[in-house]
């Protein structure tokens, strides 16, 4: 007999690892310039309740690489040539 109990063998940390490993095996295969990483350290975890969320949500990941530009991270404080060249086919 199974323990329904038991914790699940596919965690939200292992999936997003996957999906991780399998995009950066992709960049690598089609040659893409890693100038820096392509990935943030972590990632944030949310249980999306209504539809109301998922568009508030929808809305931030639609317009966050827009917002670039401004962020403190942005060292100089404007997207680099390749994000730019990226972008331009979507703005």
């Amino acid at each position: 007999p199974t323990n329904k109990f038991r914790s699940p063998s596919q965690t939200i940390g292992s999936i997003v690892r996957g999906f991780k490993s399998a995009v950066t095996r992709e960049i690598k295969r089609l040659d893409y310039p890693f100038l820096y990483s392509i990935w943030q350290r972590n990632y944030y975890e949310h249980i999306i309740r209504n539809e109301r969320e998922l568009n508030r949500i929808r809305e931030y990941i639609q317009n966050n690489p827009l917002r670039w530009q401004f962020d403190r991270e942005n060292l100089e404080g404007k997207p680099d040539k390749i994000e730019e060249k990226f972008w331009k086919g979507f703005i």
